[in-house]
């Protein structure tokens, strides 16, 4: 039964994947803004509802830990593992954006969320308040001027579709997304726990997999039809959602304490890393192009993640 669960996750995560890429290019050319902007906002948001779902629902329920482990996992899964795996079906074009906002709003986020757990041992009401207070200027921030300073390439294959066609697409897509998410998470989880893994570990590794899984199929559709700079902005627009809107509506309906030390010790100083070195990544790339060379190097860092969290 898990296996069909699984199986049925998976093609609605695909084919969610590609109804909303379809709206987001259709939104980007009605509305004559940069796709990698919609990249980061309406394709992050999308992205990300499983795992607003998951950490609410678990911090409600009281498993905080699971609350938090899946949104840290999930950060360090989009860009060890998803963007590991992207680079290697194809190269992707780094916009300049990268240096002025995506890269350094993605490592204030970061930095918040470090700072409140490594103070508080917890993320309280007010912190929530303050990280999704900090979204909202954000994305103001975002479509306010982001929206000039992109210059955007577009395929030759982009298509304006019907407004009711951009709205049932969009709508069909985010519910496909969330709904494949479920119907995995489910799957996986129930797996993970006939073999007797902690909340931390399953939050950490199988439960962030599972809802970074719609990261993983609206950037491989979005690099196979050329659409990249959608890829890399809804992998970066992810992360900041993810702490931004995730933690601060969770934590805002119930505070997610940390009851797991290594949480603090380990996970988050992974999450750190990894973001940071995206940044020497694209520095060191040639032509401000990252390539399959820095998909291994996410893939192989991603993995020993791994190991070292089950060793």
């Amino acid at each position: 039964m898990n296996f069909i669960l699984i199986l049925l996750g998976f093609s609605l995560l695909i084919l969610g994947g590609n109804w909303l890429l379809k709206s987001a290019i259709s939104i980007s050319l009605k509305l004559q803004i940069p796709k990698i902007v919609i990249g980061m906002t309406v394709v992050s948001f999308a992205t990300s509802a499983p795992e607003l779902i998951v950490s609410l629902q678990s911090a409600i329920d009281g498993y905080t830990d699971l609350a938090l482990s899946n949104v840290i996992g999930s950060n360090i899964a989009n860009l060890g593992f998803v963007l590991g795996i992207t680079l290697l079906i194809a190269k992707i074009d780094v916009e300049k954006s990268f240096y002025k906002t995506d890269w350094p709003i993605m490592m204030i986020a970061s930095g918040f969320l470090y700072y409140f757990i490594l103070s508080n041992n917890a993320i309280g009401r007010y912190e929530g308040i303050f990280l999704f207070s900090f979204l909202i200027i954000f994305l103001i921030y975002l479509l306010r001027f982001q929206k000039q300073a992109v210059v955007d390439e577009m395929p030759e294959d982009d298509e304006v579709l019907p407004n009711y066609k951009t709205m049932l697409f969009l709508v069909i897509g985010g519910i496909a997304l969330w709904g494949g998410s479920e119907l995995l998470i489910e799957g996986v989880t129930d797996m993970a726990k006939d073999f007797g893994i902690s909340e931390r570990l399953i939050g950490i590794t199988v439960v962030s997999i599972g809802t970074s899984i719609p990261e993983l199929a609206a950037s491989v559709i979005a690099v196979v039809k050329r659409e990249k700079a959608i890829s890399l902005g809804n992998l970066i627009g992810s992360n900041i959602f993810n702490i931004l809107a995730v933690l601060g509506v969770t934590s805002i309906v119930e505070p997610v304490a940390i009851n797991d030390s290594k949480l603090v010790d380990i996970d988050i100083y992974w999450m750190l890393g990894i973001s940071f070195l995206t940044f020497p990544l694209v520095l060191l790339s040639k032509k401000m192009r990252l390539g399959r060379k820095s998909g291994f190097i996410l893939l192989i860092l991603y993995f020993i993640f791994l190991y070292q969290t089950f060793s």
